[in-house]
């Protein structure tokens, strides 16, 4: 893997996700925070200072980005198993084919700079896997390689949004003594 990095492993055509961004999905965002920030809601307030519309909050647009997991007839749990994690999810990062088996993963970066708003209306998606490092470690959780994924937010106007770099430590815990 170590000798991949640089190379882009998304060969697939853009999916845009199932939804467009919507208002209630931001007023849902911000009502936790207490984000009293017109911008977010005033759609007269939004165009006053130059945006074409409600903007979406910078911290909301992963989650605007996200593929659907599960859609109607699909089966997304296999196990009954306490514990039993999906079948698939749009957060376990990539797999390339390329890495040694490992039983265990989990984030342990994300870095994200916004290039532009994301209004109310817009359809986002995700492009590209570019595989930016790989640094195999021995932790106490085990062993594996730190692996970090960078790829672009883009609105239906194909206008790069977001680019984010992610990185995850794929491990195989030690033996259990």
């Amino acid at each position: 893997m170590i000798d991949a990095v640089g190379r882009d492993f998304d060969d697939k055509p853009v999916a845009f996700v199932a939804d467009p961004i919507e208002r209630s999905a931001i007023r849902r965002w911000l009502e936790p925070l207490e984000f009293d920030c017109p911008l977010h809601y005033d759609a007269d307030a939004a165009r006053a200072y130059g945006y074409a519309g409600i903007v979406a909050p910078t911290s909301a647009l992963p989650t605007f980005a996200l593929a659907p997991m599960w859609q109607p007839g699909d089966v997304l749990f296999t196990s009954d198993e306490r514990d039993a994690q999906p079948a698939r999810s749009a957060v376990t990062g990539v797999l390339t084919g390329l890495e040694p088996p490992t039983s265990g993963y989990f984030a342990t970066n994300v870095d994200i700079e916004y290039l532009r708003p994301a209004i109310v209306g817009d359809l986002l998606a995700r492009r590209g896997a570019r595989l930016v490092a790989c640094e195999p470690k021995e932790t106490k959780v085990g062993r594996g390689a730190f692996i970090t994924w960078e790829s672009d937010i883009i609105n239906a106007r194909m206008e790069v949004v977001a680019r984010t770099r992610t990185t995850f430590f794929r491990y195989n815990p030690p033996p259990k003594s």
